[in-house]
């Protein structure tokens, strides 16, 4: 059955999903790299194309968790490979775009396509590999993701340089018809695309369920984005508020009701799945802080140059990149929980080098920060993964994928969301002024609100250290 982990590694299987795995690190980073150039091509302005980064976001964090129940019931291989198709054709046409509409729209379909690769990826992986590797697994799925993160740029730069900005969803195309292939030759050989899961007979999709989730998801980033919130005035903001706590309430009437739920609520009674997704949420928005602020004071307050900025970015993926196969090897053989925890402990010494900045600071010392970042990514995120799909029962694992992806979407939100709001209240506090936004024209009220702002980042660390120790031994 397609629920059941194989006795042997199915290399064609695992290294078809690292490559989906790849496609949607990569594209990423091609994109947002490319944003100035594709702003003026489409002549639109920075809050036209934003709306893009945003559509995307609105379909890999709403619908994760749907492709992820959808994959439980009716094969998460079928549901990856329709997963590669839709992201493949939206990609070529995303290319073909002739406006910021055009292109806003296309990309909410990438991000359909994203959410089913995403869904399935990982929930896959563990059953390609014998149980004892399945941390293993998982670390090669993280290193496959951040390999994206650590080309992506560099490809993006070269191809918007020498080719075309066209030409960075045109790469897309090829990786995931290699992809399609793969699906391919793993659906000839093998007899998990015969059956469907061991599912008891009533199970559905609740569609209605569904809805709701989307929808308040969708509110939720609308609530949290800055770009969105600070067109609306005071009284369309409350009720962005009141329509958020009306839909999350009725979704969770909803799936403790309905006989097929989309997220079975019994999931978060085990310790192991439950402190470990908080962990996930609590590690990315600290890990969001530092991505989203270092840039800003990389570049304006030590004077650093782009391409040299991007040099010292690289540090982070490679760190992640070749050694997440070890974190997965390392939880294999002790549980997740020690090195899991390990990596919280060195994303929270990276926020205390934060406080530790100043207007006239080595390089090395941000680039310190990024690299423990990098070492922790790869002794986090293997385990903790590992944990958060392994710990529920099989014909779960596609929830608790979408689970996955939809906590490390929101907590990227939340993270710049808080981030911004963090530097803004700080900056003003220490300069005086009420209505002041955090600019690097005042350097040193800037670096301060910095320090504060990972001082806070610290004590979510803190937080994300006692859950991750109190998930328990797996």
């Amino acid at each position: 059955m397609a629920g059941r982990t194989t006795s042997r590694f199915n290399w064609i299987l695992l290294s078809n999903l690292m490559l989906g795995s790849f496609l949607t690190g990569t594209a990423t980073r091609l994109f947002s790299i490319s944003l100035p150039t594709i702003a003026q091509s489409l002549q639109t302005d920075i809050s036209g194309i934003s709306w893009a980064l945003i559509s995307y976001q609105l379909s890999t964090i709403s619908l994760s968790l749907v492709f992820g129940r959808i994959g439980d019931l009716y094969g998460r291989q079928r549901a990856f490979g329709a997963g590669l198709l839709i992201f493949t054709v939206s990609s070529f046409i995303c290319g073909l775009a002739q406006n910021i509409v055009q292109l806003v729209l296309f990309r909410l379909l990438q991000g359909v396509g994203g959410a089913m690769i995403a869904a399935q990826g990982r929930a896959l992986a563990m059953e390609a590999v014998p149980r004892e590797s399945a941390g293993r697994a998982q670390g090669f799925m993280t290193t496959a993701h951040h390999s994206g993160f650590l080309l992506g740029p560099s490809l993006g730069g070269f191809i918007i340089d020498y080719i075309h900005w066209r030409g960075i969803f045109f790469f897309l195309v090829p990786l995931g018809v290699a992809g399609a292939f793969l699906t391919w030759i793993n659906k000839r050989r093998s007899a998990s695309w015969k059956v469907r899961h061991e599912v008891a007979p009533d199970s559905s999709i609740d569609y209605y369920g569904s809805g709701l989730l989307v929808i308040t998801t969708v509110v939720l980033i609308g609530i949290l984005d800055r770009r969105i919130v600070e067109t609306l005035t005071g009284g369309w903001q409350a009720l962005l508020g009141a329509t958020f706590v009306g839909f999350f309430v009725s979704f969770l009437v909803r799936e403790a009701t309905v006989a097929s739920p989309l997220l079975e609520l019994s999931l978060f009674r085990i310790r192991m799945f439950t402190f470990s997704t908080v962990s996930l949420l609590l590690v990315t928005i600290t890990h969001s802080v530092t991505v989203f602020l270092l840039p800003f004071y990389l570049q304006e307050i030590l004077n650093l140059s782009p391409s040299f900025m991007g040099i010292l970015f690289m540090s982070a993926p490679l760190f992640s990149v070749t050694l997440s196969p070890l974190g997965g090897n390392i939880a294999d053989k002790v549980g997740p929980r020690l090195p899991a925890t390990a990596g919280v402990v060195l994303f929270g010494i990276a926020s205390v080098l934060g406080t530790m900045l100043r207007t006239d600071s080595a390089w090395w010392l941000p680039t310190l920060m990024l690299a423990l970042e990098g070492l922790a990514s790869a002794l986090f995120f293997p385990p903790n993964h590992t944990a958060m799909i392994g710990s529920v029962p099989r014909e779960h694992r596609g929830v608790a994928t979408g689970s996955l992806y939809m906590m490390f979407g929101l907590g990227n939100i939340f993270g710049i969301s808080l981030g911004s709001f963090l530097m803004t209240a700080a900056f003003r506090f220490h300069t005086g002024l009420l209505d002041a936004a955090p600019t690097t024209s005042n350097p040193a009220a800037f670096a301060t609100a910095l320090n504060y702002t990972f001082a806070a980042s610290l004590g979510i660390s803190l937080v994300a250290v006692a859950c991750s120790v109190l998930r328990g031994r797996g």
